[in-house]
């Protein structure tokens, strides 16, 4: 099996190498940038593991670009723990937060092979369509609805406001239909995941000629949701310019593709998301103040799923029924103990990284029955005893010893500053 290694910290990136590099049946190569890695990844790679903090392009980007094309493992401080609960909406089963066991890596990869061989070996059956409604309920996901559904008679903009993944789309298209315009089309974009250069051509659309690409013209988001319901996913990624022009689709109720003059009038409900702290980014001038007004007319803070634990275990359940639909693997069981974990969990990714972990769990369980190792939470917790830390400690005590305790060579021989191989001697107690 051949594995990638993405890492811009070079003692992380060797001390990942060394303990691969004992697993007789991994290949290992490494990368310094996810820009270097972009260079030379091939076919022949099987899996990616990639840290998400690194300078030029981080591991989220990186990701965007690859666009599904290989398998990956994320590794994640808790600093940025945020990111790797992003990274799932890209298609990321596994993330492990450091510091982790070496066997805790490469448990995760030994999952992520036997997945795509089930996976592979599953007969071929058409994706199921997602449910566009509420599979479970709880009291605060009562009191919510109570305020979405007076809501979604008017045609008042709405704000839906909340953590990452719990199901701000879900609560978008439920508002819709329930709305006067529910016969007409609900139309979703996600600002963080189009580049910021295609992002106005998609949402004004443009004429032929337009630029270089435009052979023919196309309408955008704003022509094709007129009459119907327009959200706008993680609206606080908007750059500022398209904000601008934003205001005036809302003030102005109307729309002028890119390489035309021509104004065309727009019959839109809006109804936009985010993640992020608004108020934050109004101060630091990464998002307008007018702006935020006018689309929040009517705010909404979706809880996050530690607040609705009722809802755990029927999601689940609903997750284990799809899962058989599209993959064939035959309906599977709770056993002792994985019920209690899932409930003891704190989902920061909600909803989406609970149907992630049980859709994983599902396929990999042994026979029907799914344990709480197969749920592999404990992944997402730094911890335990042989740590990659400690790998990298050895491999300063190598560099030193193979260059005669001289620090300037060892710093050499590692490839890194001498002021930051001292600051790594003194972090690990390390005296010459």
């Amino acid at each position: 099996m051949k594995l990638a290694i993405v890492e811009d910290d070079i003692n992380m990136r060797k001390s990942l190498e060394i303990a691969l590099g004992e697993y007789k049946e991994f290949e290992v190569i490494s990368f310094k940038s996810a820009k270097d890695a972009l260079k030379k990844l091939d076919d022949s790679i099987d899996l990616i593991i990639t840290d998400i903090n690194m300078p030029q392009m981080d591991g989220l980007e990186f990701l965007k670009i690859l666009n599904g094309r290989y398998e990956a493992l994320i590794i994640t401080g808790n600093a940025t723990l945020n990111k790797a609960i992003d990274s799932i909406r890209l298609g990321v089963k596994d993330f492990l937060t450091k510091p982790f066991e070496v066997e805790t890596l490469v448990e995760a990869i030994k999952r992520a092979k036997k997945a795509k061989e089930v996976i592979a070996k599953s007969p071929k059956k058409s994706a199921i369509s997602q449910k566009q409604s509420f599979v479970a309920t709880s009291a605060a996901l009562e009191n919510i609805l109570k305020l979405v559904n007076k809501a979604a008679k008017t045609d008042a903009s709405m704000l839906l406001l909340g953590e990452s993944g719990v199901g701000k789309e879900l609560f978008a298209n439920h508002i819709h239909q329930n709305s006067l315009r529910q016969n007409s089309p609900f139309v979703a974009i996600n600002m963080a995941a189009i580049p910021e250069n295609l992002l106005e051509s998609e949402l004004f659309g443009y004429e032929k000629g337009a630029f270089t690409d435009a052979t023919e013209g196309r309408a955008g988001k704003f022509e094709i949701a007129n009459g119907g319901t327009l959200f706008l996913d993680e609206i606080g990624e908007m750059p500022l310019a398209l904000q601008v022009k934003l205001l005036r689709v809302l003030q102005e109720r109307e729309v002028v593709r890119l390489g035309s003059s021509k104004p065309l009038k727009v019959d839109i409900r809006f109804i936009a998301a985010t993640n992020a702290d608004i108020q934050k980014k109004i101060k630091q001038g990464e998002f307008r103040e007018d702006l935020f007004f006018r689309l929040q007319t009517i705010p909404v803070h979706i809880p996050p799923l530690r607040e609705r634990e009722e809802e755990i275990i029927p999601l689940c359940e609903w997750k284990l029924e799809q899962v058989d639909l599209q993959y064939g693997i035959g309906k599977k069981k709770w056993g002792k103990g994985a019920k209690e974990q899932l409930l003891a969990y704190n989902w920061p990714g909600n909803i989406r990284e609970l149907l992630s972990v049980v859709e994983r769990a599902a396929i990999l369980c042994e026979e029907d029955t799914i344990m709480p190792e197969d749920l592999f939470l404990s992944s997402r917790e730094s911890g335990g005893a042989k740590k990659i830390a400690n790998l990298e400690e050895e491999l300063l005590y190598e560099a030193l010893k193979s260059c005669d305790s001289d620090i300037d060579k060892a710093a050499s021989l590692l490839g890194m500053k001498k002021e930051s191989f001292m600051q790594k001697m003194e972090q690990y107690n390390i005296k010459l």
